[in-house]
């Protein structure tokens, strides 16, 4: 029985695992399984796994749930939700009966939660709703006859993507006491409400990250470390350097504090490697532990069936030795050890695949993961921390899998003309045969400073299916690859990873598999800017599809949710004169389009709070200004930049069609 080509409708038959934590010591690890409902609707909810593989479903209703963790010394599971509320509460199953709502907060979000380790108090974030907007609020303005509520806002933080407009409300951290249900307040001196969390392991301390500026955008990355006992008092650590820092750990032994992050106060984007840091809980012995690898400890591999995951992910070991953290490298994500003295790295796992680690088990035998590869739709395993290897745990996507013809990836480097190496990767269509050309599209990556890697892609399956050639590549600019690969575009887009994205589309041009004559460009984000740069600079590509992208530096840098601080990343500014403005007019993909001639189809949300809608407005003008032939796609309000992973299935596979539908058009 011949296996039927993959479809655009798949996506809705997709069972998406996250977040896995195993037991401390008993063999079960607690996920979250993302599906879609027959209303259309993604929806989470926590599920079981035991080793043995046997899955059983802990959570159900139409509101899902999410942030499943172990309740310290128990099987019992909390989560948070906004079931039957206002806004999101945090929840307690046990092991037999209903769920309990532990907090009754007012209407608002959750931005995370930690229990202590002898499971006596919660330490959450929680950001109210301001009192304008509210449920109650909406509906009576509604039923008076108003308008919408105004927002009024004197911070520079006032919008997120994906969170909406928020104005001056922010997450303030809180204690939780679990058998009281007493919430008091313990900080709320972030301005941005970014809190990285830790508690000590005799529960008696906290230890934060968060800025110490007053309006971070304005300032230089300065992130501090403070002690807060459970009374609110706050202490901060003395002689840490300014910079990023995050994934706040607390070592078992109490000694030291680790974190991730840089000491540059002129990376506000992540182009320098995240590295390691230590130091001791009374300020002492601080130490960069990982000064000279060219591992970057936050590394976000891009797929459609799994979030990018942006953020260190590490885990002390049990004595104190080291830390377990996931690592990527050359398109891998693997399990890694970093050794606590001396900062040497060991890669635990190996293989063309994607690790997307969890948390440790209490003995540091095991860590439950989310495993990839280029054919497979991500499942659960454990990895074994002594020997490497790993076991599957589920295999939901099988039946799925057995019907469709799944297309493979083949891996390679090109030399570009100034001496660097480009990662790429082909996938050819199913049914390929080698006496035929086919139509090949370029596809360029988001970030910039990600990876495209060893992981499932739907879109790309989908247009192997249609019988196009896809090449994917890893530019300089994307990480995985050393500090100085990623570090090579700042400030200065368009420039190498333009070389590097000219000698893919050289190779493709090469192979006698593909019509040079039907050549395709598509991205999203930083990919949509690059494709916008591609078409500004050349006519090789028939055909090209800018995504949420970025068209014109100048009013990016002032519309979008993180604007651009003058000389932070770019040089210059988007006020003053002619020349603040030339250094992001000169980088802007816009300036160059009195050379278009591509057709080109324009995605965009209006939602976007990343790369604002009107950076698409522009390219779709001046292309039918100069009378190119256009198409402009727009989604609704309440989707945002990363749509096309977390959007509703209906408008996301409507996304895959149009793409679809205009790669027929024009390369047919």
């Amino acid at each position: 029985m011949s296996k039927r080509a993959i479809t655009i409708d798949d996506l809705t038959k997709f069972k998406l695992v996250g977040d896995p934590q195993v037991h401390p010591t008993q063999p079960l690890v607690l996920f979250g399984l993302k599906t879609v409902t027959d209303k259309n609707k993604s929806i989470s909810h926590l599920h079981l796994v035991n080793f043995d593989g046997e899955v059983r479903q802990l959570t159900q209703g139409e509101k899902g749930v999410g942030a499943g963790r172990w309740v310290p010394g128990s099987q019992s599971v909390s989560f948070t939700s906004g079931r039957g509320t206002a806004g999101d509460q945090i929840f307690v199953l046990p092991e037999v009966g209903e769920a309990k709502q532990l907090t009754s907060l007012e209407e608002g979000s959750i931005g995370g939660y930690d229990w202590s380790p002898d499971g006596k108090y919660i330490a959450f974030t929680h950001r109210k709703t301001h009192p304008d907007f509210t449920e109650k609020a909406v509906a009576e303005r509604k039923e008076k006859g108003l308008g919408d509520a105004p927002l009024a806002f004197e911070t520079t933080w006032y919008r997120l993507d994906g969170d909406g407009y928020f104005g001056e409300q922010r997450h303030h951290l809180y204690l939780l006491n679990v058998a009281s249900g007493l919430v008091t307040l313990l900080c709320d001196k972030s301005a941005h409400g970014n809190y990285s969390v830790a508690w000590s392991p005799k529960s008696d301390k906290i230890a934060i990250v968060r800025s110490a500026e007053v309006d971070p955008f304005l300032e230089k990355p300065n992130d501090q470390i403070y002690l807060i006992s459970l009374d609110g008092k706050e202490q901060m650590l003395q002689g840490l350097p300014k910079g990023n820092k995050g994934s706040l750990r607390w070592s078992p032994d109490g000694v030291w504090l680790a974190f991730a992050g840089n000491d540059s106060v002129e990376d506000p984007w992540g182009a320098l490697n995240t590295r390691l840091y230590k130091v001791r809980t009374d300020g002492t012995g601080f130490v960069s532990l990982t000064p000279d690898t060219e591992y970057d400890l936050d590394v976000a591999t891009l797929s459609d069936t799994k979030e990018a995951g942006y953020g260190a992910i590490m885990n002390w070991a049990p004595d104190s030795s080291g830390l377990f953290a996931q690592i990527a490298w050359h398109g891998e994500t693997h399990l890694g050890f970093i050794d606590g003295s001396s900062g040497e790295i060991r890669l635990v796992t190996s293989g063309k695949c994607a690790y997307f680690i969890g948390n440790l088990d209490a003995a540091g035998h095991t860590v439950p993961a989310v495993y990839g590869d280029p054919v497979s739709i991500p499942e659960l395993c454990l990895i074994d921390t002594a020997t490497g290897k790993s076991k599957p745990l589920t295999s939901l996507n099988a039946a799925w899998a057995s019907e469709v013809a799944i297309a493979t990836s083949e891996a390679f480097y090109l030399d570009s003309p100034d001496g660097a190496k480009v990662h790429c990767w082909v996938m050819k269509p199913v049914g390929f045969d080698s006496s035929k050309k086919y139509p090949a599209i370029l596809e360029v990556h988001g970030g910039p400073h990600t990876q495209y890697g060893w992981v499932f892609f739907h879109e790309f399956q989908v247009l192997a299916a249609q019988g196009y050639v896809v090449v994917y590549t890893n530019p300089r600019g994307s990480k995985g690859y050393g500090e100085a690969f990623c570090n090579a575009i700042k400030g200065d887009w368009g420039n190498k990873d333009w070389i590097d994205v000219q000698t893919a589309t050289a190779w493709m041009k090469s192979q006698p598999f593909v019509d040079q004559s039907k050549l395709g460009i598509m991205g999203g984000s930083y990919g949509g800017y690059m494709t916008n740069w591609a078409i500004g600079h050349t006519h090789e590509f028939r055909a090209a599809i800018t995504d949420r992208c970025v068209s014109n530096m100048v009013s990016m840098a002032g519309n979008s949710d993180f604007p651009v601080n003058k000389d932070g990343y770019f040089h210059g500014t988007a006020w003053g004169n002619l020349e603040d403005i030339k250094g992001l007019w000169a980088q802007s993909p816009i300036s160059f389009f009195t050379n278009v001639k591509t057709p080109t189809l324009i995605i965009h949300s209006e939602g976007d709070l990343r790369c604002n809608i009107e950076q698409s407005e522009q390219v779709f003008i001046a292309l039918k200004m100069q009378k190119v032939e256009t198409r402009f796609v727009r989604y609704p309000k309440n989707t945002s930049h990363g749509m096309s992973r977390n959007g509703p299935a209906d408008l996301r596979m409507h996304r895959l069609q149009e793409i679809v539908n205009w790669w027929k058009r024009q390369l047919s």
